[in-house]
């Protein structure tokens, strides 16, 4: 068993961009961590440095506790799975599994075990003898996972592997992935721009942007804590509401729009932060999951106006406007200031139980202890 561990790691083009900012990151023995981010924030880059595929500009690639920086690929005694799989079509799966295995010089009865193995726990047994051509997604998925665990590496690196997948086989390869890594006990570090999938399979989740890191944590601790408005708004589906918003008098409300939202106290008990932006512009996170039609009345509520219903079965999606809010989508892709929308469109994930329709006017009520404040300038979340 082996760590992977990133020191100050850190790509620069000729052009002088950088596609990966000075990242610390630490993979523990057994451990399944999960780089999760928009498209050109930089995870593939870094595991594409950590596969010895990518030149690294600065800092240090550590596995198993030995700076692999100028080890090349085939020597770094890892195993990486590819978004396209890369099979040899003219190769069987039983040649596909145990090619890395003959370029080794692995006797052939040796070979012969350990791809029958691979096969039987990857349940590809019955398909030895055929070719790509004739395995579906997820049957050549599964070959190309065996492939990678034949060679019985000290670590795994997965690049995107289930996004040629339908939904319904991604959610069933997403388990049989984790089981067979948890099983296995390898390190494991998954690239994906999904984050529900970083969310259900991760025991930890690096959340990038730009480059750099913006947070590494488990996945509850995304959801709960997210460290800046950028993670709030991108870890959870649907997305995080996020709003300008101004602390009242005291602390003990805020303006959302055109309407006074009152505070509990005891609020401010767990968030003593808050009471250094009274009379200030903050933003105010509310997750849809949270936000109910028939809540508690000394909840704190907004009225909005509904403008689109989706049902989900038991439960449905309903978007709102609340008058004169302002949407605060946080930094923009280059860095650049805030971005707002003046329209003050969000969105509610709420039990099917009522039917409302396009142009009610509803109140929405959201706990107190569920409500997230970040800093305007800062977007860092407001909590001590």
């Amino acid at each position: 068993m082996a760590t992977i561990s990133l020191q100050g790691l850190v790509k620069r083009y000729p052009n002088g961009f950088e596609a990966v900012k000075g990242i610390d990151l630490e993979v523990c023995e057994g451990e399944f961590v999960v780089l999760v981010g928009p498209s050109g924030c930089g995870k593939t880059t870094l595991l594409r440095m950590v596969a010895g595929l990518e030149e690294i500009s600065e800092g240090e690639v550590r596995i198993g506790g030995l700076v692999m920086n100028e080890v090349a690929p085939m020597n770094r005694d890892i195993a990486m799975v590819f978004q396209n799989y890369a099979l040899y079509p003219h190769m069987t799966v039983a040649g596909n599994i145990g090619f890395a295995l003959k370029l080794q010089k692995v006797p052939k009865d040796e070979v012969r075990r350990r791809v029958e193995s691979a096969a039987q726990l990857m349940g590809l047994a019955e398909m030895l003898d055929q070719k790509p051509g004739q395995l579906s997604g997820g049957q050549r998925q599964r070959v190309a996972m065996g492939r990678a665990l034949v060679r019985e590496p000290v670590a795994f690196l997965m690049d995107e592997p289930l996004s040629n997948l339908d939904a319904r086989l991604r959610v069933q390869m997403r388990a049989e992935i984790s089981r067979l890594q948890r099983r296995l006990g390898v390190a494991t570090l998954f690239v994906t721009h999904d984050q529900t999938e970083a969310m259900t399979m991760g025991d930890r989740v690096a959340v990038l942007r730009s480059g750099t890191v913006r947070q590494f944590d488990t996945p509850q601790c995304l959801f709960d804590r997210p460290a800046d408005a950028f993670v709030a708004g991108f870890i959870g589906s649907p997305s995080m509401n996020l709003y300008s918003v101004e602390i009242g008098p005291g602390a003990r409300s805020l303006v959302l729009g055109t309407q006074t939202v009152n505070l509990p106290a005891s609020l401010f008990e767990t968030r003593p932060g808050l009471m250094r932006y009274t009379g200030k512009t903050v933003i105010v996170g509310l997750r849809p999951e949270f936000l109910h039609l028939d809540g508690a009345p000394d909840e704190p509520g907004f009225l909005a106006e509904v403008n689109l219903v989706e049902p989900l079965g038991s439960e449905m999606l309903v978007h709102f406007s609340v008058d004169g809010a302002v949407v605060n989508k946080g930094e923009s892709e280059s860095g650049d200031p805030p971005s707002i929308d003046s329209e003050g469109e969000g969105v509610a994930k709420v039990v099917a139980t009522v039917k409302p329709h396009p142009g009610d006017r509803l109140r929405f009520s959201l706990p107190a202890g569920r409500l997230h404040f970040f800093d305007v300038e800062t977007q860092l979340s407001i909590w001590e």
